[in-house]
């Protein structure tokens, strides 16, 4: 996928230094972060489209702030606590206000296992997420600490692991200061708690993983779910779109549309190998080269979202 930012973005493309953590550079990361300015005051770090290890210390997603008159809000924090401290750092190049929101916008570790490096701010900023996040997280904390062991190196206690305060079941506006942030928790989707970030005064929205671009879509939530979000989405009026993984687009609707031929392909292909009698482990072997072209972790990916669309639509009226 070939990045589409605005002209104005484009110009204003700068390397933020921040350094990063001992246990970062051990991991081999860069001890920079690339920050690109999209809209006046609002900052996009492009993360790799890679799976979360070692070689790359968990970055893997995107993430951003947008900074206001008031106060700054961060937009996921990272795959790890020292990726967070290196954001935080970034963060400081650009203003002195206080973080006062950090939004995970799902639960997955690389987009929110940064956190910890916020909660030690004084003030301690609010931490924001879907009204289901916080049951999710729960479920998922022990293994993604182990994970952040095993893969990274990295040891994470259970209090590192921050959990959301501020709970959003609909929609929510946040105020910086002269930018007003729109927050809305979908139904279940690519997982059953995504939350979006409208910027209103620039025309942009941050997507989290309800749009991918390059990276493969991964189905943690609800195939036909994130279907009908995706129908949704598409009616905003919107110049500008973060997906999670991939880069920023101006022509966000069309990378939503080769998202939506992948989903499409899935269900339908599935559809009919139920609909055939073949049983799952078959299915997933015959269709695991089927609508993948032009994907990146096609491998790591494909298979699983196969799988989960099986169990899925096996159960359908």
């Amino acid at each position: 996928m070939k990045p589409c930012l605005p002209p104005f973005a484009c110009r204003r493309l700068v390397l933020l230094t921040a350094l990063l953590l001992g246990a970062v550079k051990a991991a081999g990361a860069a001890d920079t972060l690339s920050m690109a300015e999209i809209a006046p005051g609002v900052f996009v770090h492009q993360g790799q489209q890679q799976l979360w290890s070692q070689a790359n210390a968990g970055d893997v997603a995107n993430l951003g702030f947008v900074v206001g008159s008031r106060c700054v809000a961060v937009i996921d924090s990272g795959g790890s606590p020292q990726l967070g401290a290196a954001l935080l750092a970034a963060v400081r190049q650009v203003t002195p206000v206080p973080v006062c929101y950090v939004i995970s916008t799902h639960v997955h570790p690389d987009h929110l296992l940064g956190n910890q490096a916020f909660a030690a701010l004084e003030p301690r900023p609010r931490f924001v997420g879907h009204a289901r996040l916080p049951a999710s997280l729960s479920a998922r904390a022990p293994f993604y600490r182990d994970a952040l062991q095993r893969e990274l190196g990295v040891e994470l206690t259970a209090e590192g692991v921050i959990f959301p305060d501020l709970l959003v079941d609909d929609r929510h506006e946040l105020d910086l200061g002269g930018v007003r942030l729109t927050l809305r928790a979908w139904p279940t989707a690519h997982t059953d708690n995504d939350l979006s970030i409208q910027v209103v005064e620039h025309g942009l929205i941050f997507l989290g993983d309800l749009l991918f671009a390059g990276h493969l879509p991964v189905i943690d939530g609800r195939l036909l779910g994130w279907l009908e979000v995706m129908d949704a989405l598409e009616q905003l009026d919107l110049r500008l779109a973060v997906p999670g993984h991939g880069a920023p687009s101006a022509d966000w609707k069309a990378e939503m549309a080769v998202q939506r031929r992948y989903l499409l392909g899935v269900r339908d292909g599935v559809r009919a190998a139920i609909d055939a009698g073949t049983p799952i482990a078959a299915a997933v072997e015959a269709l695991a080269g089927t609508g993948v072209d032009d994907w990146l972790l096609v491998d790591e990916f494909h298979r699983r979202n196969l799988t989960a669309a099986y169990a899925e639509l096996e159960w359908e009226d």
